[in-house]
C-alpha cells in the first residue's frame, strides 16, 4: 500500500519531532508463562509421561465446563481443529459458506477437505458474516456454513442457526479467538455442530501451539476422536483413516494452568474494551467494533475502522503516526481472504466490504495487563493523530 504524506498545515506529530504520548511505548499484547505455568510443564517433564494423557484429559474437562460443551477434544493446533471439524461434517465436493474476512485457515481447511469455500461478504461494523449475502450464494452443493467469532466477538448465532435450519446446513464455528466469549449468557460451545479453538502463543489462552474441538453431538465427537488419532478405536485397531493430531501433556499442563486465570483476564479485557468504546466514540472518523446486545466478547483483538474519506492519509500512514506516539498497532488482515493467491484456482468472488476493510482496519493494544491510564493514553494518541490528519 502506498504511503500518503501528512497534509500540510497540521499540528506536529511525534514523527515530525513532537513529543510522543508514550515516551517508552506500550506493549501490544501480553504473552509468556508465569511461574505456575512453568512449574506445571516441569512436573510433566519430570514424570516422563509426555504424550497426551491426564493433563490433556483434565484440560478437556475444564474447557468443556467453561465453554458450555458436552465434549471437548484437545488437538495439536487450531488449524488441526478445523480440519477435524470439517472432516467430521462435510464431504469432498461440497460447497461450504465461509466469511471473506477471516484468517486463511477457516477457508483453507475447507479446500484441504476436498470441498469448495464459497466466500461471503461481512458487515463493516461487526466484521461478521453477512447472512443475507451468504444465503444468496447457496448452491445445490452447499452443505455447511463456517462462521468466525472474529476478534473474540460472537457472530449472531440465532440468525446463523435459523439460516442453517432453513437450508439443512451443518454449522461449524471458528472460535480460535473467542475463548470464554458468551452468547446470550451461554458459552460458545453450546451452539452449532462443532466449534474450534486455537491455543497459539498469542491467543487469550496461549500454550505455544495447541487447539480444541467441542461438540454436543455424540456421533460427531466419536468421528473427531477417530480422526484425531489414526482412526484408532483400540490398541492397534484402526477402524477408519485418521491423522496424528494429538496434543501432548506438556502443552496440556500449560493450558490447564493458564485456564484458571483466564476468566479474570477475560473480565479485565472487557473492562479495557468498555474504556476504549467510550474513547473511540468521541473521535470523529474512527469507528469501534459494534457489539450486539446479549454478547460478551472475549476481546482477543480490539479492531477499529477508519473512515478514510475524513482523513488525508491512508491507514498505514495513520498506523505509522500512532507508532511514533508510542502506540503499536497491527492489521488483521491486510487483504481479504479470497485475495490470497492460494485461492486463485477456485476463481473466487471479491466481496466489496471485505476488500474495503483490508484498507481501513487497525488493531490497538488489547490485553489483561493494560492499566486504565495506559488505555486512556492510547485513546489520547488516537485522537491526536486523527485530529492532525482529519481533512
Amino acid at each position: 500500500m502506498s504511503q500518503a504524506s501528512a497534509p500540510t498545515g497540521t499540528r506536529t506529530l511525534a514523527i515530525d519531532g513532537g513529543a510522543p504520548v508514550f515516551e517508552q511505548g506500550v506493549p501490544f499484547m501480553a504473552v509468556g508463562l508465569t511461574d505456575s505455568d512453568v512449574a506445571a510443564a516441569t512436573e510433566v517433564l519430570r514424570s516422563g509421561m509426555l504424550r497426551a494423557a491426564s493433563k490433556c484429559a483434565a484440560l478437556e474437562e475444564r474447557f468443556a465446563q467453561l465453554s458450555g460443551a458436552e465434549h471437548a477434544m484437545t488437538c495439536a493446533n487450531g488449524t488441526c481443529a478445523l480440519q477435524l471439524a470439517y472432516g467430521a461434517t462435510i464431504n469432498p465436493g461440497d460447497d461450504v459458506l465461509v466469511p471473506a474476512w477471516t484468517y486463511i485457515a477457516t477457508a483453507s481447511m475447507v479446500v484441504a477437505a476436498g470441498a469448495r469455500p464459497i466466500f461471503c461478504d461481512v458487515h463493516e461494523d461487526t466484521y461478521q458474516i453477512d447472512l443475507a449475502d451468504a444465503e444468496k450464494r447457496i448452491t445445490p452443493k452447499t452443505t455447511a456454513i463456517a462462521c468466525t467469532h472474529l476478534y473474540g466477538i460472537p457472530v449472531d448465532i440465532d440468525a446463523v442457526q435459523a439460516l442453517a435450519k432453513k437450508h439443512n446446513l451443518r454449522v461449524i464455528y471458528d472460535a480460535a479467538q473467542a475463548h470464554l466469549a458468551t452468547y446470550k449468557g451461554k458459552g460458545l460451545g453450546a451452539f452449532g455442530d462443532v466449534v474450534t479453538y486455537s491455543f497459539y502463543a498469542t491467543k487469550n489462552l496461549g500454550t505455544g501451539e495447541g487447539g480444541m474441538v467441542t461438540t454436543n453431538d455424540d456421533t460427531l465427537a466419536r468421528k473427531i476422536e477417530l480422526l484425531r488419532s489414526h482412526g484408532e478405536s483400540g490398541k492397534y485397531l484402526h477402524e477408519s483413516i485418521g491423522f496424528n493430531y494429538r496434543m501432548n501433556d506438556i502443552t496440556g499442563a500449560i493450558g490447564l494452568s493458564k485456564i484458571e486465570t483466564l476468566p479474570a483476564q477475560t473480565d479485565r479485557r472487557r473492562e479495557v474494551a468498555k474504556r476504549y468504546d467510550a474513547i473511540i466514540d468521541a473521535i470523529d472518523g474512527v469507528q469501534r467494533p459494534a457489539v450486539a446486545e446479549g454478547l460478551e466478547p472475549a476481546w482477543h483483538l480490539y479492531t477499529c475502522r477508519l473512515e478514510l474519506e475524513k482523513f488525508g492519509v491512508d491507514r498505514d500512514t495513520f498506523c505509522a503516526a500512532l507508532k511514533a506516539e508510542g502506540v503499536p498497532t497491527a492489521v488483521h488482515y491486510p487483504r481479504a481472504t479470497p485475495r490470497q493467491p492460494a485461492f486463485d484456482a477456485i476463481k473466487p468472488d471479491y466481496p466489496p466490504v471485505s476488500d474495503a476493510l483490508a484498507q481501513r482496519v487497525l488493531c490497538i493494544p488489547m490485553h489483561h495487563n493494560l492499566s486504565d491510564e495506559q488505555a486512556d493514553k492510547i485513546g489520547e494518541a488516537i485522537a491526536k493523530v486523527a485530529d492532525a490528519y482529519r481533512g
